[in-house]
């Protein structure tokens, strides 16, 4: 779409800054030449408005010889002729106006004082066409410099989008693969708890489907994911396992990212409880503080487990701990927050995120 054409506001400014254009010939004629305001006013004004419509085909021309892949001749040859074309149609649209207006008593003799003035028209004609020309380049570098930066924007949202998605991903293989290692063993020494082990992993695997495709889910539904992922770990470790949960009521319906919490329980269980002889505690404590400023209020969750600081550094393929950190820099940035702490026997997790609520639906 023309850019001139297809915004009133853009054509308003346009033809303002032609009016002043016509202005200028104005005082240009009648300084130069013997015709009077009252002629010059009548003649310039038409003939300065016809003019203004006429130079916005620069625009097509514009757009068919790219400023950015075209030799200085390629690009001035063409702009140049079209410019003496169009300032020479433009002389004689002059001529038959004064033709016109020379039939007003009062504007007798009009046409012969133009005739005068057509080199003049001509040279001015091509001058202001070349200008539209650069005014037209001018706006085509704005479009796309918006559509390069649109572009870009929807780049890193897919981006974003992706590394969610991929990170997410890994969450429930490693789960799984760690629940099928402790099924394979208790296949031969217990086989009635590898049979409930299976049905608990089975049923936390059937509430995950269709997180895949949800940005934001309330923290609630994420509580009933963990205690899911404790129900088969519970079967493996017993009562050697204890869970302590102190969640406000009204942090139930914030939203937050899925399976975030879990790849932390994950890590407290097998890094913890799985090295202590006598078993250990998880202990989870969410609540909602207000900012100090008008941001909007934040959701913290510390999640504190018992472990062992003696017992050797396990290798890890990398996912727990270092997987939250990279969702939450994704997804919130700078506005969330993530710690690590040792102290003593105990290990210590702390999220800090927006309190963001599903909007109410009427």
């Amino acid at each position: 779409m023309h850019p001139i054409l297809g915004s009133p506001r853009r054509l308003g400014l346009y033809l303002v800054a032609w009016l002043a254009i016509s202005e200028l010939l104005f005082w240009i004629i009648t300084f130069h030449s013997p015709i009077d305001k009252f002629a010059a006013g009548a003649f310039f004004f038409p003939l300065a408005v016809f003019y203004a419509f006429v130079c916005l085909s620069a625009w097509y021309s514009c757009r068919g010889i790219p400023l950015d892949r075209t030799s200085f001749t390629g690009l001035l040859g063409p702009h140049l002729l079209a410019a003496f074309i169009v300032a020479f149609v433009w002389a004689l649209v002059a001529k038959g106006l004064a033709s016109a207006l020379s039939r007003i008593p009062k504007l007798a003799g009009l046409d012969e004082k133009i005739a005068q003035e057509i080199p003049l028209l001509i040279g001015i004609g091509v001058l202001l066409y070349l200008l539209a020309v650069a005014l037209f380049y001018v706006l085509i570098a704005q479009e796309e410099s918006r559509e390069a930066e649109q572009h870009a924007m929807e780049a890193r949202v897919l981006a974003r989008d992706a590394e969610l998605r991929a990170l997410k991903a890994q969450v429930n293989p490693h789960f799984l693969f760690n629940s099928l290692h402790s099924i394979s063993a208790l296949t031969s020494s217990d086989p009635k708890r590898a049979r409930e082990m299976c049905i608990a992993l089975a049923d936390f695997l059937r509430s995950t489907l269709g997180l895949g495709e949800k940005e934001l889910i309330p923290l609630e539904e994420e509580l009933s994911l963990i205690h899911s992922f404790l129900a088969v770990e519970k079967i493996r470790f017993g009562a050697r396992l204890q869970m302590e949960e102190q969640v406000e009521r009204q942090v139930l319906d914030c939203m937050v990212p899925p399976l975030i919490l879990q790849p932390l329980v994950e890590n407290a269980v097998s890094h913890g409880i799985a090295n202590l002889t006598d078993g250990g505690w998880i202990r989870l404590h969410a609540a909602e503080h207000s900012a100090e400023q008008a941001a909007g209020s934040s959701l913290s969750i510390e999640l504190e487990n018992s472990f062992d600081p003696e017992a050797p550094a396990r290798r890890r393929g990398g996912v727990g701990l270092a997987n939250v950190r990279r969702r939450l820099d994704t997804r919130y940035g700078s506005s969330a927050s993530f710690a690590v702490e040792k102290n003593g026997g105990s290990f210590h997790v702390s999220l800090v995120l927006p309190a963001e609520r599903k909007p109410a639906t009427a």
